[in-house]
């Protein structure tokens, strides 16, 4: 398996206000230290040598791309590994541990869990304007089947946002047609386009590029292309595929 690279300011994550985990948490369990993701990878690699099959949860066809993968610690304890990261949620960190590229050579990377405070509030206050208006408050249509929200209806005074695992900054929240919360990434693709070297075919999916220089995969996330001027746009019918 390849070795994990992870990008330096992406290493110290704290806490969103309304998050799902107690303020007095160890604060080591928020640090996607390499060796952690290393040894679990390890544990994978002779599991999977030993069954041929690889040590994840059930999922369905309509499950996300990067939530479909999530490590099942109970299959790989005690005879692969003794317990669980200290930073996986499985232990009482942030971080849910998957895989990606599980056809090619499985690779661990981790969701960041620390977003899902902000976004089930968002959630919340939503289904309760759909309860008394029955449809939902759009104020732009940014692709077919994603809109951005008014968020004003919704009793915010800024827009919604979330702190990026990528970058010192903070990331929109957008509405699919299917009802889905997501997170908007293209300032983290527009600053890794920047700093990284990249070739992508016309209408390859570019989300690649976050996850192979970091820890994280963009969960939540919807496929995204390159336009003409080469800058990260959303792409809903690759989503379909």
């Amino acid at each position: 398996m390849n070795r994990l690279v992870l990008m330096s300011s992406a290493m110290v994550f704290f806490l969103l206000s309304g998050c799902m985990y107690p303020d007095d948490q160890r604060a080591e369990n928020r640090i996607a230290y390499p060796d952690q993701l290393q040894s679990v990878e390890q544990a994978i690699e002779r599991f999977q040598e030993d069954t041929g099959v690889l040590p994840i949860r059930t999922f369905d066809e309509n499950t996300s791309l990067y939530q479909r993968y999530v490590v099942d610690f109970n299959q790989l304890i005690p005879r692969y590994l003794q317990q669980p990261p200290g930073t996986a949620f499985e232990s009482g960190g942030v971080f849910q541990y998957v895989l990606v590229n599980v056809e090619d050579q499985p690779e661990v990377k981790v969701i960041d869990l620390t977003s899902q405070g902000e976004i089930r509030l968002l959630q919340q206050r939503l289904n309760e304007y759909m309860r008394q208006h029955r449809f939902a408050p759009i104020k732009e249509m940014l692709d077919v089947g994603l809109f951005l929200l008014d968020h004003e209806a919704l009793n915010y005074k800024e827009a919604p946002h979330v702190r990026s695992p990528y970058h010192d900054t903070w990331l929109p929240l957008l509405l699919t047609n299917d009802g889905e919360i997501i997170i908007d990434y293209r300032i983290d693709l527009n600053m890794m386009l920047q700093q990284q070297e990249h070739q992508f075919e016309e209408g390859e999916d570019i989300r690649s590029l976050l996850y192979e220089i970091a820890p994280f995969v963009p969960v939540r996330s919807v496929p995204y292309v390159l336009d003409d001027n080469g800058e990260p746009t959303y792409s809903m019918e690759l989503r379909k595929k």
